[in-house]
């Protein structure tokens, strides 16, 4: 008796220690997966004006075929007009960064004077979230006052998106309303779209939220199995010992 209560009392010390490592190690690997995903102004690489590359697709969300298209198209923009346009997208901000502080830091990473920013545009999208924001220079806010810019941010870029993620869409939207506005042409304005075809924000789980809820699942269910099996082959050992 003194035997089997000894072995008990082993197994249940085993179980805590197996269990306090097991909720470490996920603890730890819920905290620190995200942040590996997660893109920083410095991890951008460096760009100026005059430079050929005019889409940056961190976030991996457009197609070759898109990404040649709106390339093509910004290009001959600034041939013809000397307007420069860049998209970006990225993969997840930093803990500290909102897409807006982001995208500030990069436009003044890549062009950083006033001569530079001049006849910039920058429009950033963060694929997690689809958060979006736009940064323009001084002489673009000419043809295309702010209100214009925000537009394209908020709606151009965001109705595809809450259509269902389609990335393609919404850069050909941007790129033909932005080489349009900033060729002198009048504002084609933003897509025109039914009500109820638009998911409602607030409605669906974000890609941060549906991560973590995926995390929690697999955090209960590996401790139930850490803490079930030992238990169940304990007693099966036992049950063949008698």
């Amino acid at each position: 008796m003194k035997q089997l209560l000894y072995q008990i009392s082993s197994w249940r010390n085993y179980l805590q220690r197996l269990m306090l490592s097991v909720v470490l190690i996920l603890a730890t690997t819920v905290l620190v997966a995200d942040p590996a995903f997660a893109t920083g102004v410095y991890e951008m690489p460096s760009l100026a004006a005059g430079s050929s590359t005019w889409v940056l697709d961190k976030g991996e969300v457009v197609s070759r075929v898109t990404e040649g298209k709106i390339s093509s198209l910004l290009e001959n923009l600034a041939k013809q007009t000397g307007n420069e346009v860049r998209i970006v997208t990225i993969r997840h901000l930093d803990y500290d960064e909102t897409i807006e502080s982001f995208t500030n830091k990069l436009f003044e990473k890549w062009f950083p004077t006033p001569e530079a920013q001049a006849n910039q545009t920058l429009l950033t999208i963060d694929t997690v979230t689809n958060s979006t924001a736009i940064r323009t220079g001084d002489k673009v806010k000419s043809i295309m006052p702010d209100e214009i810019a925000q537009s394209v941010a908020s709606e151009t870029v965001q109705v595809p998106l809450r259509q269902g993620d389609k990335y393609n869409q919404a850069f050909e939207d941007a790129g033909d309303r932005l080489v349009a506005v900033l060729s002198g042409q009048p504002d084609p304005g933003p897509p025109q779209v039914v009500a109820e075809n638009v998911r409602v924000e607030g409605t669906f789980k974000k890609a941060e939220e549906t991560d973590k809820g995926s995390s929690t699942v697999w955090v209960v269910g590996l401790l139930i199995a850490a803490t079930v099996i030992p238990m169940a082959t304990y007693f099966w050992y036992q049950s063949m010992s008698s």
